[in-house]
């Protein structure tokens, strides 16, 4: 009777899933390839195309070389301007999604009232696409740059500000309450129990979003909002694709550069 019932516990074949946990798993693989296929029923894709896209991918990159260096000069301010805009979109990004963060931690924000306003904010901010708030600048500002700024600003206020508020949410309550036993102010709490525990999280926040930034400006241009974009755009428009190289290759060049700079930046205040 023993033996019988140890047998029945612990079974000669392993198995990693219970079957009820197969059949779910199953359950879900199902799913999944309904909702692609339904998907691409409705999707109008013209299926032929993809017979010779190979062919046209080698054609558009022998266009491509050799590329002309020498409209590496044209492209030199324009790439320094789509910098110089994921880098003002992010500081204001900065000022605005710091104090948004507080509003919107629940353990910190003064009432409900203000933590839904803060939280509508920063879910209003993410669900718009950069290109979006572009074409919505451009419409305000005009053409240019400063539509870039706002642009990335108003996108990224939605990603810093959520990130920053969970980090205020994981703080210590014990040192908080240790300041308020003290009769400290409400202030003099946010700037010497709280502020200090999420700073590693508000630096690493920072740069980590100029970086994500400086990919995003690159592409703001397509729709009149500065930077290399214009460029880019152009040389497409007229088939230049000796020049389009030059461009992506510069924008690669960027992006590697600000990427090591995050890395380097977040790896020292970790």
């Amino acid at each position: 009777m023993i033996i019988a019932e140890q047998t029945r516990k612990h079974p000669d074949i392993w198995r990693r899933f219970s079957p009820r946990q197969t059949i779910i798993r199953y359950i879900w693989y199902a799913a999944i390839v309904f909702i692609a296929a339904w998907s691409l029923r409705h999707l109008d894709i013209t299926w032929i195309y993809l017979l010779d896209a190979h062919i046209q991918a080698g054609d558009l990159f022998t266009r491509m070389y050799p590329p002309d260096w020498s409209y590496a000069d044209t492209i030199l301010q324009p790439l320094i301007e789509t910098i110089h805009i994921a880098t003002l979109g992010t500081i204001i990004t900065f000022v605005i999604a710091l104090p948004l963060a507080f509003l919107a931690a629940q353990n910190i924000t003064p009432n409900k009232i203000t933590w839904i306003v803060a939280r509508f904010i920063l879910v209003a901010s993410r669900s718009i696409n950069t290109v979006v708030w572009a074409l919505v600048f451009v419409a305000i500002f005009g053409p240019g740059p400063m539509a870039g700024i706002w642009a990335i600003a108003a996108r990224s206020i939605g990603f810093m500000g959520k990130l920053i508020g969970e980090a205020i949410e994981e703080v210590d309550q014990g040192t908080i309450e240790a300041i308020e036993a003290t009769g400290a102010g409400r202030l003099k709490i946010l700037l010497i129990g709280v502020l200090p525990q999420v700073m590693p999280v508000i630096y690493g926040t920072t740069v980590y979003r100029w970086d994500i930034n400086i990919r995003e400006s690159t592409v703001l241009g397509f729709v009149g909002a500065g930077g290399i974009g214009i460029q880019l755009y152009s040389s497409i428009n007229q088939f230049q694709w000796d020049e389009v190289a030059v461009i992506l290759l510069a924008v690669f060049g960027v992006v590697v550069i600000s990427e090591l700079v995050s890395a380097t930046v977040r790896q020292k205040i970790t």
